[in-house]
């Protein structure tokens, strides 16, 4: 299991859901608390301003489940699927992704800061409009991968490929080209100034 940013332990759960098959089911305005929910299906559920706080989500399928303004708070995932999952105007704040597939994965707007991403495989995911201040991206394999309008202030993205990512308007003052794979990557001017500052560039208008 990937470890979260400075080592800080998952939080304790005090209860479990186990093998519920809670598919197709309306999760709107429902509260968890230390909740760990385990081999439970999720596929096609909805949710709307929901709150799972500090839970612990394991071998769960979130395939074509839909969540808006839900929060995820301080959360963790593993063997998770998220395939064709939509999350709208969340809040995935502290939240650790580890062993997790995201095939097709849409993120409109929302706070995924200080969210844990090390390794994952973003390829064909969708984040738009999203806060990721802080988020681990360490390795994450984006290729491809729309990352448009998000705040990735202070991510960490060490060997983090990046390569033919739509990376406009996105706050790219974390990034060092020279660690992180960037061939081929769509970016505007403003950013293109940024990454050349970044490299040590002397940047003129005339």
């Amino acid at each position: 299991m990937a470890e979260r940013k400075y080592g800080v332990p998952a939080p304790e759960t005090r209860t479990t859901v186990r093998s519920e098959d809670w598919g197709c089911d309306d999760l709107s305005d429902r509260l968890y608390e230390q909740v760990a929910f385990v081999d439970v299906d999720m596929t096609e559920a909805s949710s709307r301003r929901a709150t799972f706080s500090e839970c612990a989500f394991r071998d769960v399928r979130f395939n074509a489940s839909t969540h808006s303004e839900t929060a995820f708070l301080n959360c963790t995932f593993t063997r998770c699927t998220f395939f064709d999952a939509t999350f709208t105007g969340c809040k995935m704040i502290g939240g650790m992704f580890s062993d997790c597939t995201f095939d097709l994965l849409k993120v409109d707007g929302g706070d995924w800061s200080f969210v844990g991403l090390p390794g994952a495989s973003l390829r064909s995911a969708s984040f738009t409009d999203v806060r990721m201040r802080e988020a681990d991206l360490t390795g994450a394999r984006c290729e491809g991968a729309v990352l448009r309008g998000v705040d990735l202030s202070g991510a960490w993205l060490h060997s983090a490929d990046l390569s033919r990512c739509d990376l406009r308007g996105s706050d790219l003052s974390a990034l060092d080209p020279l660690t992180t794979a960037v061939k081929n990557a769509v970016i505007d001017v403003r950013q293109a100034v940024t990454i050349a500052v970044a490299l040590g560039l002397d940047v003129r208008s005339d």
